[in-house]
């Protein structure tokens, strides 16, 4: 991939009252005190705590797999103990338990990989029980444009169970366990805009955002921490997304404007406002 960074011309002015609320809602502590989990010897969540006990989650779990508590002074924390050749495994059916006890997230069939604190994957785990375990993830963003500077957004679909209706980047999706982030970029382009990454121009990386804040998933309990990766590209006169999957319900061409105004007025979603405003320079 290659290209420049190009910010609109328009963004150079600062971009209003709206910006700041959006950054301090995406690094947010705990709304509940958390306790750290450990698998294979590797530090990799939090769950709220007393709610392994409260789901009487050791009870559910495979024997096959040891799921203890340990007290420390300074960091209690719940083992997963199990060989690195286990993890992945064992990590799996705890999230059948937590959805078998129905505190998991959406069930989607879908492994993203699970890092420790330097970045090494340790295993893989179904996407549904990520925020619940405090389990950092990765996303991509595609910020599009067209030749004039007019940018490609899309609308959620209204059966999403994340932001259902509200406004997004051209495309947002996760990185699976299988992807790469050039992979991520261009199996999700396709799936939600129908677009070929390789038909569009100046594709560049642009930068990332953080996002670290409590998630409603499990019925409360859940805690995100994700960074998205967003890239850049100019979708070629007579191109248009058309979504392949169902998860959005339109797509615009929105001139400055009226993209300052939603921005303004809370309707795009707090990940794609980050992203338009790092594309933006702000």
């Amino acid at each position: 991939m290659s290209g420049a960074f190009f910010p609109p011309a328009w963004a150079t002015s600062a971009p209003g009252p709206w910006l700041q609320p959006v950054r301090q809602a995406a690094q947010q502590p705990p709304a509940q005190p958390r306790v750290a989990l450990h698998v294979a010897g590797h530090a990799v969540g939090s769950v709220v705590q007393g709610f392994f006990e409260e789901i009487g989650l050791q009870r559910m779990m495979d024997k096959r797999w040891q799921l203890y508590f340990q007290e420390h002074p300074q960091q209690p924390a719940w083992y997963l103990d199990v060989a690195p050749e286990d993890a992945t495994a064992a990590l799996n059916a705890v999230a059948a338990a937590l959805r078998t006890a129905g505190r998991c997230g959406p069930w989607r069939d879908e492994q993203l990989a699970v890092p420790n604190p330097q970045g090494d994957v340790v295993a893989t785990v179904e996407r549904g029980a990520v925020r619940v375990l405090g389990i950092a993830t990765r996303a991509v963003h595609l910020v599009g444009v067209a030749p004039d500077g007019r940018m490609w957004v899309q609308q959620r679909s209204h059966t999403k169970p994340n932001n259902p209706g509200m406004w997004d980047t051209l495309m947002g999706g996760m990185v699976s366990a299988q992807d790469t982030l050039p992979e991520a970029l261009a199996r999700e382009t396709w799936e939600e805009a129908g677009l070929e990454v390789d038909q569009l121009h100046r594709v560049a990386h642009g930068g990332y955002v953080e996002f670290s804040r409590p998630s409603r998933e499990g019925g409360g309990v859940g805690f995100m921490r994700e960074r998205i990766d967003w890239f850049q590209a100019v979708v070629p006169e007579g191109m248009e997304p058309a979504n392949q999957d169902g998860e959005v319900e339109r797509f615009e061409l929105l001139q400055n404007g009226p993209l300052l105004h939603r921005l303004e007025q809370g309707l795009f979603t707090p990940e794609a406002a980050l992203v338009i405003a790092g594309y933006c320079g702000w």
